[in-house]
């Protein structure tokens, strides 16, 4: 094996086809809040999901999709506040008060296609996660599943 650099991948491959994260990478949530926050977008949201998010928060899934959700794209996704915050991220306390029950598009931040397209762009998004390159080795397997399960 060859040596591991910041982010926690091998800088060398066994195969010419194998993703450049063949050997996995590092990563620990910090819980920061960085990927609840920030510019406007869409968490991609299911109704099964909706329904353990209304199970967390103790009220019907009909009031969570009412006050927490919005059609998108013939789809449905999280509000945000107007600051691009998440419905259910706590500034105070920079926490999610749904974590338990979060959306796949949460549970497999940073494991998206888009963050794992090269080199440069793990690294890009590693500029505003601090938990990328740190904590736990993740092996390709568990990138895999998790690229599976991710809406993104």
């Amino acid at each position: 094996m060859g040596d591991r650099n910041a982010e926690g991948a091998n800088s060398m491959s066994d195969s010419s086809d194998a993703p450049w994260y063949a050997d996995g990478v590092k990563f620990r949530c910090t819980q920061c809040g960085n990927c609840c926050t920030g510019s406007p977008g869409a968490v991609w949201v299911t109704d099964e999901e909706i329904e353990r998010i209304a199970e967390v928060l103790g009220k019907p899934a009909g009031e969570v999709r009412l006050f927490h959700t919005r059609p998108l794209r013939m789809k449905l996704s999280l509000r945000e506040f107007a600051n691009g915050d998440c419905t259910f991220f706590d500034a105070k306390t920079r926490r999610c008060t749904v974590y338990d029950a979060r959306p796949a598009q949460c549970r497999t931040w940073p494991m998206w296609k888009s963050n794992l397209a090269d080199r440069s762009a793990w690294e890009e998004t590693a500029r505003g996660c601090p938990g990328i390159g740190q904590g736990d080795f993740v092996p390709l397997e568990q990138i895999e599943q998790q690229l599976a399960e991710s809406p993104l």
